[in-house]
């Protein structure tokens, strides 16, 4: 690992993977259980480039580096105090020939990348529309949440075009925009073929989704067993413990 200063309010933590690190600050937003729910969903095979959408600080690309053998793992970010602080997590962990980081808008990644490009395509997009629930006046914070700079049709239409013939879309969203979800993807000929919900406790409503599609894939979707994250209050089930490694 190299030396590395942090800035004002930064802090360097731990992903529990190959010994990496990755550097976050509070006052931008902190990437949460769901994207290690999905860079641990997400199959990378050996050889293949990924792309993952809206990479805020990288977490994604870092994670599916250490659990994969894929040849390139690429991440754009807008915000450009995230994609800084990505592309230092990136070179702290030697990580340069391996993953690169462009700060850019998922909504112009068309003009950024070739088509058909990527194996692979992640996202941890925005949950909200700008109608559901209140908007965090900090713009960095809002757009993560809430669809201000992009939406999920966008999301779907870039991952479509970045993706070859057969390849993978990996997405993180809400159950209760499951069937608008389900509806974009096939309209942009990404099939849904595995859902996996989460759910904090077993005796809860899910709180997340894991969708895989296959560009250009038939109909044909697997359900797999849902995923329990708490066995108790503040304690992990087993199954959460080694995706967290």
């Amino acid at each position: 690992m190299m030396e590395i200063k942090l800035r004002p309010g930064e802090r360097l933590d731990d992903l529990q993977r190959s010994g990496y690190k990755i550097i976050q600050n509070e006052k931008l937003f902190c990437f949460g259980m769901d994207a290690v729910l999905l860079s641990a969903f997400a199959q990378v095979k050996e050889g293949e480039r990924v792309l993952d959408l809206g990479t805020g600080t990288g977490v994604i690309p870092i994670l599916l580096e250490a659990r994969s053998a894929g040849t390139s793992f690429t991440g754009l970010e807008i915000c450009k105090e995230s994609a800084e602080m990505a592309i230092r997590s990136v070179q702290y962990n030697r990580l340069e020939e391996k993953i690169s980081i462009l700060q850019g808008d998922i909504k112009e990644a068309d003009r950024i990348f070739p088509a058909a490009s990527f194996n692979v395509v992640t996202s941890n997009p925005p949950y909200m529309t700008a109608n559901h629930g209140l908007v965090n006046p900090d713009i960095n914070k809002a757009a993560a949440r809430h669809e201000i700079l992009c939406n999920l049709e966008d999301v779907a239409a870039q991952a479509a075009r970045a993706l070859v013939p057969q390849g993978r879309f990996y997405m993180v969203h809400r159950p209760f925009r499951m069937a608008e979800i389900i509806r974009t993807l096939s309209r942009y000929k990404l099939e849904p073929k595995r859902i996996r919900l989460v759910y904090p406790f077993v005796d809860k409503e899910p709180n997340m989704i894991l969708i895989e599609a296959l560009k250009g894939g038939r109909p044909r979707v697997t359900v797999e067993p849902a995923l329990i994250v708490y066995r108790e209050p503040g304690v992990y089930t087993d199954e959460v413990r080694k995706l967290y490694g």
